[in-house]
């Protein structure tokens, strides 16, 4: 699971996060929802251990991160996958697989690209070649292979067309639905109303509103969501 409890971080004069708490457990999609400069990244950067909070605790799977943590329990799928272009889709899910200490056959590489949404007939083909929507599916492969129990992923949907962005929603339902925590950053209303359990609005650093997903309809969550970005 993922827990953070008062985190508070600073940049100079900038308060990028102002008494941060909320927790992702096992099995649960958290939606944490906010416009450019809410402060979305800066957390996903401190679950990573990227950045230090100045006050405040973290912690991974009953892990604390601070001041050692482990990345062997994450995969961190960013907006834009950065993958190698003119090898194909197999030998980047293979060469990232041997940077993490996981050696598999073809065979079995294969499979985690089809689990993670990428038609077969595209594996061997270049990333040069590919959608940000197929790049994506490889990113999440890399971190499925390695067994991740935690899933970072910050504005995923970007980008995306609406079939692979539905495709997206459903993959990380179903890393769900075998017991990982997924965190994701985004603005995008619509997808993480669709995609996740839980759902917080965070405005100036701020976790101002927390919420289920089930009992919240597409549009009312525009509506609370347009209302505390106004005032």
């Amino acid at each position: 699971m993922i827990k953070l409890k008062e985190i508070h971080k600073s940049f100079n004069d900038y308060k990028a996060l102002n008494n941060l708490s909320l927790s992702v457990a096992p099995g649960e999609i958290y939606g944490l929802l906010g416009a450019n400069g809410a402060g979305k990244s800066t957390t996903l950067n401190l679950i990573l251990g990227f950045i230090e909070p100045d006050e405040g605790s973290i912690s991974v799977s009953q892990e604390s991160t601070i001041p050692s943590f482990k990345t062997d329990l994450m995969g961190y799928i960013p907006e834009n996958v950065n993958l190698y272009p003119y090898l194909s889709g197999l030998e980047n899910l293979d060469y990232f697989c041997k940077l993490s200490g996981f050696s598999y056959k073809k065979q079995q590489l294969s499979l985690f690209l089809n689990e993670c949404g990428l038609q077969e007939k595209a594996h061997d083909k270049l990333i040069s070649t590919y959608s940000k929507g197929m790049r994506q599916k490889v990113g999440i492969a890399i971190a499925y292979a390695k067994k991740a129990q935690i899933y970072l992923l910050d504005e995923p949907a970007s980008g995306l067309d609406p079939l692979s962005s539905n495709e997206l929603s459903e993959l990380l339902k179903k890393l769900a639905s075998s017991g990982s925590a997924i965190l994701m950053a985004s603005h995008d209303i619509f997808r993480v109303r669709e995609t996740c359990n839980k759902i917080g609005i965070l405005k100036n650093g701020e976790l101002v509103k927390e919420m289920q997903a089930n009992t919240i309809s597409s549009e009312e969550l525009e509506n609370v969501y347009l209302n505390f970005m106004k005032n």
